[in-house]
């Protein structure tokens, strides 16, 4: 035997090494596919840090929630002051599909004339409902659900 036998019986042949190729490059192809369908979270608006609301007693002044929330979303000055905080989360479970809305929240942090904290609401959906998540309650029709549910409105068609 010469040697140019034995180096060929080592070196595949150009059908094996291409056929090698097409298969990782089929390879990849699937795992990058199956890599894009993996679901996302998406956070929108205000992100509450860990036991912000426990840090702020009734009675604290106006700059120790701007200390611990920080800046308000909006702010509402009719019958006192109110900060409101507002947040979305949604996610999508499969890429390139729609977002659905997991939670939505609006804090809202009630002032009295003299900028001392008088109440903490948590504000979400429940049922399709407005429900304060502090005090448990659904509030009724008045001035404060007016101002939430175009807040909510607003949040759910993005």
């Amino acid at each position: 035997m010469t040697e140019t036998s034995h180096l060929s019986d080592r070196m595949p042949s150009p059908r094996r090494l291409a056929a090698r190729w097409r298969s990782i490059a089929a390879t990849a192809l699937v795992c990058a596919a199956l890599g894009g369908c993996t679901g996302e979270q998406f956070q929108k608006g205000y992100i509450l840090p860990p036991n912000a609301l426990e840090q702020i007693p009734i009675g604290a002044s106006q700059d120790q929630v701007l200390i611990v929330m920080g800046t308000p979303s909006t702010v509402a000055t009719l019958n006192g002051e109110v900060f409101y905080y507002i947040s979305q989360r949604s996610e999508r479970k499969v890429a390139f599909m729609n977002q659905q809305v997991v939670d939505q929240r609006v804090i809202a942090i009630y002032f009295d004339k003299n900028r001392q904290v008088q109440r903490l609401a948590n504000y979400g959906l429940q049922d399709g409902k407005i429900f304060d998540f502090i005090s448990r309650t659904t509030p009724t029709s008045g001035q404060e659900l007016s101002y939430l549910t175009p807040l909510f409105k607003l949040l759910s068609f993005n």
